[in-house]
Order: C-alpha cells, then structure tokens, then sequence
C-alpha cells in the first residue's frame, strides 16, 4: 500500500510540474491577449504558452514570418526564417529542480527507483500530448525535440534525487551493493567517490553564488543603461510587464554568462562581438534592456575575477579533506594517490558540470549575426576545470601540519587523554593516580 501511494504521489508530482510551468507561461499571455484583443482566443493562447514551455526546456523554435508581415516592413525575404534555441532556463531550472525534490521524496518512502520510473513516464507523457495539441504554423518545433527536452530535465532531477537518497538511506539494491563492494576495499578509498561528488556539489555550488553575486553587482552597477533602454522602448504597461517577465525567465541564463564572464573565456554575442576580461568588442545587439548589463569596455582589473574560481576551488579542497576520516592509518587516508584522484575527479565533474550549462545557455537570438550566441561550453570547461582544480590542489596536495595530523590520527596526550576518560598518560596506575589526586 505503502509503494503504491508512493507511485502516485511520485506521478502527481510530475503533473503539477507540468502545469506550473504551463500556467508561468499561459496566465500572462491570456491577461495580455483580453487586454489587447478584447478576447481570448484558447487555442492560441494554449499554443503560444506550450511554445515558449517547450522553448524554456532548449527546445529549438522554427519562426517564419507571414509573407504580408515580410512585405510590409521591408524585411529581407532571406531573414524571415529563422531559429530561436537561446532558451530561458528558468522552467528548465524548475523542471530540474522540482524533479529532484520528488525523487527524493521517493527515496526516503523506500521506493527510489519505481518513484523516479513512475514520475518519468508520466511527465513523458504530458509532454507528449503537450508536443501533440500545440503545434503551430508560425512558430515550429521538432515533434521528438519537444517530447524528449522536457522530459531529459524532469528525469535527470528525479534520478538524482532517487540516487543521493539512495546513497544515504540504502535501497536494498544496486547502490546498497555498490557500497557493500566499496566497503571491501582496504583504506580510505570506499569514501573517494562520495567525497568526489560531494566535492563538486559544493565547487558547482560555489561558481554558481559567484556568478550570481558578479550578474547582481552588473545589474547595479548598469542600472542606468537598462533603464534607458527600457524607456526607449516606448513600451505601455501591459507590453512593460511582459518584457520584464521574459528578461526574468532569462536571468538564470543570464548567471551562466555571469559565471563565463568570471572564468575567463567570456560570451560571444554573434559574429565579431565578445565580452570577456581580456577584451571587449560589441557589434550591434538586439534593445534588450537587460542587455545593458554588458560591459562596454575591458578593463585589468576584471582579470583578476579568475581568482574567485580558484578560491572556490580551494574552498572545495578544505572542505574534503577535512572529511576524509581514515580507517587505517594517516598514511593510507594521506595518501598521494587518493588526494590526486580527489583533485582531479572534482577538477573533471565541475568542468563537466560548467560545460553542460555554458551549452545550455547558449543557441541562437534571431537571423544573421545572432545564430551564435552565448558562451563556448568547450572554453568555459577547460578554464573552470584548471581553475577549480588549482584551487582544490593547493588544500588537497599540501602537506598538512603535526597537529593536523594529531586530530585526524586521533593519536596525542589530548585526544588519548579523552579515549581513555581523562586518567593521564598510558603507564599511570590506579595508585599513582590516586597519589596525585591527593
């Protein structure tokens, strides 16, 4: 009964993350439409905010300008198709993340895989008639591309929620397993793995907060230029307020720019414009206000944000050697082995982890000069990689000083004093501490 209400609940959770984000994407585009039209017309509407759904999860958009729209403005017949695939991450950032909170709710119900299979099709299916009923003639996408996007995100964060659970409360399977046949391996070994991703949980974590607080400094800083862009727009209310709520949904893509900017390697805006600390050259770019928060100009001092990577680095290796706790001996959990594959396992997955979401938020804007946009993901791995791993090396790989290596040995008069109840050094005899009490 139990496993059973844990199936349904895991399926619940998959339709309420759907509908969140097709509501996110419907309600301001049905409040816009009335204003504007006078009505609504549903199937519209359902198609625009299926659309922009799909297209938050990177799913490719096809746009093709009517024929009377190309004519009447005078737009290049050449330019009145194009593809738009600079998603806003902030559905896909919530799909991921609302997924990973059911999977782990599953673990910890005892049923992490059936939960995670069961919230997986569900959604699948969601996107699937979602993909089906929404199709558009303006405004395409991929049939395979708008089933699959969506569903690789919710399924990625429910199976890494089901999995850490599983880590931690044991899943009478494969993991509990795998932690069986680690637990046969001799020294502090058995622990790299989860020391390896613990660390780079807390190395991603750490490049995400500081891309956050460098994008947050920007928008202060540039708050004059975003304002003046905002009112040359010449935008009403209603027109306002959608534009603001667009460049919202963009700001966790925003924060990935952030974090490349920090890097070192930067973000191409089209051909022949990049902003990054060595340099900056900007070509003509779309009147976006939030894009006002782009420098205009380099400056050296911006090269000296490469250090906040290495420090998050660092930060990174203090916190997992002082967790690694040896079985053995100190010389065995010190050994140069394990701390070289801890620095160079954290070093890969947080390149890895970076160079997923440089890729993630980068795609095309419009025609032309825009089919590029957004940081290279190959780049920004490399640097985040050398960075973290500098960082994570110089704590790691330094030899650690004799009182560290009291504490972690759990050797010397204090912590021998505290094994054996305060009754002072090895040899004293019941006798002799009586002599010395009195």
């Amino acid at each position: 009964m139990q496993r059973v209400l844990v199936l349904l609940l895991s399926a619940l959770d998959a339709v309420v993350a759907a509908a969140v984000g097709l509501a996110v994407a419907g309600a301001p585009l049905m409040v816009f439409w009335f204003v504007a039209f006078g009505s609504g017309d549903l199937s519209a509407v359902w198609q625009s905010a299926a659309t922009i759904w799909q297209f938050g999860h990177s799913v490719p958009v096809a746009i093709t300008l009517p024929d009377v729209y190309v004519a009447e403005l005078g737009v290049d017949p050449t330019l009145a198709s194009f593809t738009l695939s600079l998603a806003p991450l902030a559905f896909a950032a919530f799909t991921l993340l609302f997924g990973g909170r059911s999977g782990a709710r599953a673990g910890r119900a005892g049923a992490p895989w059936s939960g995670a299979l069961t919230g997986t099709l569900v959604f699948a299916a969601l996107a699937s008639g979602i993909a089906v009923t929404s199709q558009a003639p303006l405004a395409g996408t991929d049939l395979w591309r708008a089933i699959c996007y969506p569903t690789a995100y919710y399924a990625a964060g429910v199976l890494a929620g089901a999995l850490h659970r599983a880590w931690i409360d044991g899943d009478d399977g494969p993991v509990d397993a795998l932690r069986a046949r680690l637990d046969r391996a001799r020294g502090a070994w058995p622990e790299v793995p989860e020391l390896a991703v613990r660390g780079t949980a807390i190395a991603v974590t750490g490049l995400v907060a500081v891309g956050a607080a460098v994008l947050a400094l920007g928008l202060i800083v540039r708050a004059p230029n975003i304002v003046a862009l905002s009112q040359a727009g010449n935008l009403d209310a209603g027109g306002a307020a959608v534009l603001a709520l667009a460049q919202l949904l963009y700001l966790p893509t925003l924060l990935v720019w952030a974090l490349s900017f920090v890097a070192g390697p930067g973000v191409g805006l089209g051909a022949g414009s990049v902003v990054s600390p060595a340099g900056t050259q900007l070509g003509v770019l779309p009147g976006v206000p939030i894009l006002g928060v782009l420098p205009e100009g380099a400056s050296s001092w911006y090269l000296l944000l490469a250090l906040l990577p290495i420090a998050v680095g660092a930060v990174t290796g203090w916190a997992t050697r002082s967790r690694l706790s040896p079985r053995g001996s100190t010389a065995d959990a010190e050994s140069t082995g394990i701390l070289v594959t801890l620095t160079l396992s954290i070093a890969a997955l947080a390149a890895l982890a970076t160079a997923l979401m440089a890729l993630l938020a980068s795609g095309s804007m419009g025609p032309g000069r825009l089919s590029a946009v957004g940081p290279d993901a190959l780049a920004v791995g490399v640097a985040v990689g050398v960075e973290v791993g500098l960082g994570a090396a110089i704590l790691l790989l330094s030899p650690r000083r004799r009182s560290d290596e009291v504490a972690a040995t759990g050797s010397g008069p204090g912590v021998f004093a505290r094994l054996s109840g305060g009754r002072g050094d090895a040899g004293d005899t019941p006798e002799r501490t009586d002599a010395a009490r009195d």
